[in-house]
């Protein structure tokens, strides 16, 4: 009752978006999982297909890069509530962050807060989430719940709760919210970080990119269809270009380079690549871990810093083969990633021969 009733005046402390569209459609992840930027390749897919989703977003609490933070990188993100409208009209959809236009004001001072003490209380993480999308007009929302070791929800049970925690607040606030509970004992994508990431976005968009971000971003495009009850294929429009199309309308309405491209992306010129130390199979990649190395190289803050994957979960790894890349703009921040990198384990490798339960 406590975070419907602070959901409500949240939302309610500041200006709001109107839409003539019956059906205004949304996404929303919980974070703690790296790299996990579907988000843009979500929005330009389902406005595609003509669904109108004016994504506002935030920027990042306790990860190394909010879709905000990634979207900065090729674009502008900070718009008036008139400018958005204009965007929204023109693309039937927008990437843009919601602090910049006062979205549930309130909730912007709240991630001031906890933002440097890595906070993020389950009532607080609903309460934020959805006073930006009743702000935003939101009427169809799908939310992202990871769940598995390092992710902010460690338990099936614990997932579930929240999932249906936010279902009540949502019918308190007549939004129809439905959730996908989904693994997150594991990265998605390649890259950590706003430009990294932002990089792994327009691979997928492109034809390419890594699998695990593409095959996410169709799944939640696909379930956000039937939410709204309309007919479409997240593969085919991705496959036809018609996504990659829109993600070019809507980078051109918020004055970025419709033209952009991967290798366009300025990365973090110092680098620290990090080798096994034995050969084996890699048994685990920690969420938590990897984004603390992240934010110490200098993410999100610097954009081009961060981490780049170079295995995947149960792939065979030998001695010194390359397991990731840390990226930094400036000595002091790599040799602050270094130092962690040394004390942490990351990505585990178990020796072949040994006993291994693999987790679904």
């Amino acid at each position: 009752e406590e975070t419907k009733h602070l959901t409500e005046a949240m939302s309610d402390a500041g200006p709001t978006l109107q839409w003539d569209a019956s059906v205004v459609a949304d996404k929303h992840s919980i974070g703690g999982i790296a790299g996990n930027c579907i988000t843009p390749i979500v929005v330009s897919i389902v406005t595609a297909a003509g669904v109108t989703m004016p994504k506002s977003s935030s920027r990042a609490v306790t990860s190394p890069a909010g879709t905000a933070d990634v979207m900065e990188v090729i674009c502008d993100v900070e718009f008036s509530l008139a400018e958005i409208e204009r965007i929204v009209a023109e693309t039937n959809g927008c990437l843009v962050w919601g602090g910049g236009v006062d979205l549930s004001p309130v909730d912007d001072d709240i991630i001031r807060a906890e933002n440097p003490l890595s906070l993020d209380p389950p009532g607080q993480v609903m309460a934020s989430v959805l006073s930006k999308k009743r702000a935003a007009g939101s009427t169809h929302v799908i939310l992202d719940i990871p769940y598995g070791e390092g992710a902010k929800m460690e338990s099936l049970p614990a997932a579930r709760e929240l999932a249906e925690d936010f279902q009540r607040v949502g019918d308190h606030l007549d939004m129809a919210v439905t959730t996908a509970i989904t693994d997150g004992n594991e990265p998605v994508g390649q890259g950590v970080g706003p430009a990294l990431e932002a990089r792994d976005v327009l691979a997928v968009l492109d034809g390419g990119g890594p699998a695990s971000l593409r095959m996410k971003a169709v799944q939640f495009a696909d379930q956000l269809f039937e939410h709204c009850d309309v007919e479409a294929s997240a593969n085919a429009i991705l496959d036809s270009g018609q996504a990659q199309e829109q993600f070019e309308r809507i980078l051109a309405a918020q004055n970025g380079d419709p033209d952009v491209e991967a290798a366009d992306l300025n990365i973090g010129p110092r680098s620290l690549t990090v080798t096994a130390d034995r050969s084996g199979i890699v048994s685990r990649i920690d969420n938590r871990q990897i984004c603390d190395l992240a934010r110490r190289a200098g993410a999100p803050r610097d954009a081009g810093a961060g981490l780049e994957f170079h295995c995947e979960i149960h792939e065979k790894v030998e001695t010194g083969e390359d397991l990731y890349t840390v990226y930094a703009s400036r000595q002091p921040k790599l040799d602050e990633a270094t130092d962690l990198a040394e004390r942490i384990e990351p990505v585990r490798i178990r020796d072949r021969g040994d006993t291994f339960v693999e987790r679904r």
